[in-house]
């Protein structure tokens, strides 16, 4: 999966998501909630990186906006 480094993949492993379809139908913010409930430490850049799997492109490449809009399903969601 694009972005998602060796400790990150862990992370979905250890919740069931193990494809880059699993993580296409459960989706980012979700997926990132789950992780944060487990790994209290984890930063924003991981919903930037899951967003840019599903997307299939790095996640620099992210707008500011739909960053915006990653962060307020968050925090709705939390």
């Amino acid at each position: 999966m694009k972005n998602i480094g060796p400790v990150s993949l862990g992370w979905l492993q250890e919740i069931g998501v193990l494809t880059i379809e699993d993580l296409r139908r459960i989706g980012s913010v979700p997926i990132y909630i789950e992780l944060r409930k487990l790994h209290t430490k984890i930063s924003l850049n991981l919903l930037w990186a899951l967003e840019g799997a599903i997307l299939d492109i790095d996640c620099r490449e992210l707008s500011q906006e739909r960053k915006k809009e990653l962060r307020e399903m968050v925090q709705v969601n939390s």
